[in-house]
């Protein structure tokens, strides 16, 4: 018993390696799925090659949001970095969108999710409100 209580404390503090790094359990239980399909195809209709500014690929992922999960990957002690290329990417895309997710969605609040996806960590209600509601549209 003594053994089987250290063990799950070792592995409750420490990660397991470089994926256990890169995840919050949290949001590793919660099924960010329709969320990420839903901005998929509001922000590019699936298109993993668009480009509108300084967003890119399906997700529309900019090269602050780039920085941010690399920031974030470095604090947990991760070697993983995003390349922007990676925007283009629709799997890389959705870990990044999860990373973002698990370090300042602790709650996994999908309304929080969208419209912090739209608006930033500091988002206005008011101003993402045509987002949120063509996000939910598309989850339903």
């Amino acid at each position: 018993m003594k053994i089987l209580c250290l063990s799950f404390s070792i592995l409750t503090i420490s990660p397991l390696g470089a994926g256990a790094a890169d995840k919050d359990e949290s949001s590793e239980l919660f099924d960010w799925t329709p969320v990420m399909e839903a901005i998929i195809q509001v922000e590019s209709e699936g298109n993993p090659r668009a480009v509108s500014g300084n967003s890119a690929g399906a997700m529309q992922i900019t090269p602050i949001l780039v920085r941010e999960c690399n920031d974030i990957l470095k604090a947990r002690g991760s070697k993983k970095q995003y390349t922007l290329d990676d925007r283009f990417d629709v799997e890389k895309s959705k870990e990044m969108f999860l990373l973002i997710q698990s370090q300042h969605n602790k709650t996994n609040d999908v309304e929080r999710a969208i419209r912090s996806w739209n608006g930033g960590p500091r988002y206005s209600v008011r101003a993402t409100n045509r987002y949120y509601q063509k996000v939910l549209q598309r989850m339903k």
